[in-house]
C-alpha cells in the first residue's frame, strides 16, 4: 500500500489553511503555496479536531473496511498528540 512521507496531521493541517489562503480554496492568493507553508502550523489543533471526529466511521465506511484497522489508524495519529 503507498504511504505518505508527510504526517496526516500535517497533511490535513495544511488543506485547511490552503483553503483559507489559496484563489482555488476560496482565499485571495493565486499562488499561496508559500502561505501555505507558512500557516499550516497554525491549523493543527483543528487538524487534530477533524480526526478526532473521524475516530469513530459511520456505517458507510464500515460497510466498506475493518472498523478495527480503522480506529487503530486514527488513534495511532491521535496518541501522538498525547505523547
Amino acid at each position: 500500500m503507498p504511504t505518505s512521507t508527510t504526517p496526516a496531521i500535517e497533511r490535513i493541517a495544511r488543506v485547511l489553511a490552503g483553503r483559507q489562503l489559496s484563489l482555488n480554496g476560496g482565499g485571495q492568493d493565486p499562488h499561496a503555496a508559500g502561505a501555505v507553508d507558512a500557516a499550516w502550523p497554525d491549523h493543527v489543533d483543528d487538524a487534530y479536531a477533524i480526526l478526532h471526529t473521524l475516530r469513530e466511521p459511520d456505517a458507510d465506511m464500515a460497510r466498506a473496511g475493518d472498523v478495527a484497522v480503522w480506529r487503530s489508524m486514527i488513534g495511532a495519529v491521535l496518541e501522538r498528540r498525547a505523547g
